[in-house]
């Protein structure tokens, strides 16, 4: 096998078992930064190993039994394998329900989302050790320098080292606790693989596959949970247009420029009968956006979409979740129920909100409706805006198309 193929090898096998591996390691490793340590250890001998050897018919399993030998020795090294062990891995009290959760990715979720630790680090951490993303996907998902989102996933794995800090699923009772930071956790998986912050890829599918397996595995562990059913329905409706997202020739295609045949009925069917259900007693901000998702695979086309109700749904969205994100939203919304100038006095609000500084799709937004309204040399500044913020290949090659026109006019 050549050098190059087993590069390639565990470089699928980082996309696809990182999640597996860490998880796996951190009930024997007892410190998260130890466990990291290991891991990484385990795919750079990997690359010895596979070329000598051969891939294993199970990467997966290879690694992880690589870091966790790796992990016992260290503690033996250090003499303190009886002592130390404990700190991440749960001890096993008669009837516990520990071994009804199948898979360690789950356990470590709520390792990383517990209440001692802040919210944005909470969710940092995850995004970094069981989703495998980098300091500087994390950070662009935040909209924060790629130095502050290191310092706050640091500050986080202390904390747990230092509250000592369980490995395991809460208690029913502790669930309420963590749980919004859970479902935040597995949304930003999903819209950071739904749209790759880089790279000449469209989606990270890796990425999508894993948003939806933990959220499976939330709904089986929680059922009657709203907003579980609500970030199931939302995945399941939005992802039903990946096919459609891109034409034959690799073009990004808009929502309004996509054939709704290519999306996937089967998909949409599912996530619609999961709405009425999380909209029930009282809606959160995932059962509105589902929602919304709803509103938009039902209508015959991008015209004859019900606009004026999303425009509502979004109001209702913005007192449970005033983000500005979802401000943005709302805007481009508004512009299609009541015309692009009143879009654009909905949106001009949001360029002076420092959240929104380094976000590409506001001034992608304005660039829009400023071509709408013919507008074009202000259209072409804010695609210039937004390119400079784009490091995602096709939506860079979607903007310099749209600047080429807006320049020809």
């Amino acid at each position: 096998m050549t050098s190059r193929a087993v590069r390639e090898a565990v470089a699928d096998a980082h996309r696809r078992e990182w999640a597996f591996v860490l998880a796996a390691t951190a009930r024997v490793a007892g410190d998260l930064d130890l466990a990291e340590e290991c891991v990484q250890d385990a795919y750079v001998a990997a690359l010895d190993v596979w070329l000598r050897e051969g891939v294993p018919a199970n990467p997966g399993a290879w690694l992880t039994t690589a870091a966790r030998r790796r992990a016992i020795d260290a503690h033996r090294r250090a003499q303190v394998l009886r002592t130390k062990l404990p700190l991440l891995v749960e001890r096993v009290e008669p009837g516990s329900t520990v071994d009804d959760i199948p898979d360690d990715r789950l356990r470590l979720v709520f390792t990383c989302c517990h209440p001692a630790i802040a919210r944005e680090a909470q969710v940092a951490l995850t995004l970094r050790l069981v989703c495998g993303l980098s300091t500087g996907e994390i950070a662009r998902a935040f909209l924060v320098p790629e130095a502050t989102m290191a310092a706050r996933v640091t500050r986080a794995k202390k904390k747990i080292a230092a509250a000592r800090i369980a490995y395991r699923v809460p208690a029913p009772e502790e669930l309420p606790d963590r749980l919004d930071a859970v479902l935040t956790v597995v949304h930003l998986l999903y819209t950071t693989g739904h749209t790759a912050p880089e790279g000449e890829r469209l989606v990270r599918t890796d990425l999508v596959e894993r948003a939806f397996e933990l959220t499976r595995m939330l709904r089986m562990l929680m059922p009657d949970e709203r907003e579980v059913r609500g970030l199931l329905a939302l995945l399941l409706l939005t992802d039903a247009r990946r096919d459609a997202r891109t034409a034959p020739d690799g073009r990004l295609l808009l929502l309004a420029e996509q054939s709704r045949e290519r999306w996937d009925r089967a998909a949409i069917a599912e996530g619609r009968a999961l709405v009425p259900g999380a909209l029930r007693g009282g809606a959160g901000r995932f059962a509105l956006q589902a929602a919304i998702a709803a509103l938009h695979a039902e209508a015959p086309s991008y015209v004859d979409t019900d606009w004026p109700q999303i425009v509502g749904l979004y109001d209702v969205l913005l007192r449970v979740w005033p983000s500005p994100v979802v401000a943005l939203n709302r805007a481009v919304a508004v512009a299609m129920a009541d015309g692009p100038a009143v879009g654009l006095a909905a949106l001009d609000p949001l360029v002076d909100d420092p959240r929104l500084a380094g976000y590409r799709y506001l001034p992608a937004a304005r660039a829009d409706l400023l071509r709408r309204l013919g507008r074009a040399g202000e259209a072409a500044a804010c695609y210039r805006q937004a390119l400079a913020l784009t490091d995602n290949g096709p939506e860079r090659d979607f903007l310099t198309r749209r600047l080429n026109e807006v320049r020809g006019a």
